[in-house]
């Protein structure tokens, strides 16, 4: 027995009629009724009875057809559901994200998967520093990272999202927040709230660089892995915090954001995975309408 004797079936038994069925599959009625009696021998029981005037199901013939139409739309729904798989239109996604992403672009582009995308299950995991990320993007924790580079895994493909300027995170009553603007050399008696350094994190090593060109070493007073916590101890007094742009999206009282001169200081975000797919392919195509100027694809390398 084929699925096309279970398809002859339904038709001949939601019709009732040879010609008709006929006429719906595409197919003469002649062949048609030798595939509906090679059914029933195949099975040992009579489906129908004909007449010269009529077809009727008999007994076995209408719980055969209920149970035919189940299978064969099953199978059509699977059908679907694998071609809308392979398309990269239904799925499921885990995506990672920076702390300060995880407050501005993440939002956004949990939204307008749903809206575009709207078969595919989106999970997120945010507050993640980038060697966390990586190492869930190598185990299959996570299928999409948001990240800041580098990174030097050759088994990652990076994308750049877009490049984000820096600013200093401030207690409102401090003597600099009042300021339009300041620079890393205003910043060196201050103590410094930071990212978990010794390597993990890529902000960490970006403030100790930037003050290191400023000539001094930061004064590091507390060091954390969230980025809310960091800004909830800028707004507690126990120190300053150089942070990229987006995390202005996290209003805490007590904090107020400065942007830090020069203005050609910032730090990239990098969307990045292990493997190019359909789904990805989708995922990084709303991104990029998120973020504006599409960008090619390119393989990490140590360096980059």
């Amino acid at each position: 027995m084929e699925l096309r004797h279970l398809r002859y079936f339904r038709a001949v038994g939601e019709e009732l009629h040879f010609g008709r069925a006929a006429e719906r599959l595409h197919m003469a009625q002649p062949p048609l009724s030798q595939q509906i009696r090679q059914l029933e021998r195949e099975l040992g029981c009579t489906l129908l009875t004909r007449t010269t005037r009529s077809v009727e199901l008999t007994p076995a013939g209408h719980t055969y057809l209920r149970r035919a139409v189940e299978i064969l739309d099953a199978v059509d729904a699977a059908n679907t559901e694998a071609q809308r798989i392979a398309s990269g239109i239904q799925g499921r996604i885990a995506i990672g994200c920076v702390g300060s992403a995880t407050y501005s672009l993440l939002p956004q582009l949990v939204r307008a998967l749903g809206e575009s995308l709207p078969g595919i299950e989106v999970t997120v995991r945010g507050e993640m520093l980038a060697p966390a990320q990586i190492e869930a993007l190598l185990s299959g924790g996570i299928d999409l990272a948001l990240l800041r580079p580098p990174v030097r895994q050759e088994a990652v493909l990076t994308h750049t999202v877009r490049r984000d300027g820096l600013v200093v995170a401030l207690p409102a009553d401090h003597a600099l927040a009042i300021r339009d603007a300041v620079t890393v050399a205003d910043l060196r008696d201050e103590d410094f709230v930071v990212h978990t350094g010794h390597g993990r994190s890529v902000m960490s090593n970006l403030v100790a660089t930037v003050c290191a060109d400023a000539g001094f070493l930061p004064r590091i007073r507390q060091e954390v892995s969230e980025t809310s916590t960091l800004v909830t101890l800028v707004a507690a007094g126990l120190g300053v915090a150089i942070v990229p742009d987006p995390t202005t999206a996290l209003d805490i009282a007590g904090v107020r954001y400065v942007p830090l001169r020069p203005t050609d200081l910032g730090v990239d975000l990098v969307a990045a995975h292990t493997g190019d797919s359909p789904l990805i392919t989708n995922v990084l195509r709303v991104l990029r309408t998120l973020t504006e100027g599409p960008k090619s694809p390119t393989q990490a390398h140590p360096g980059t």
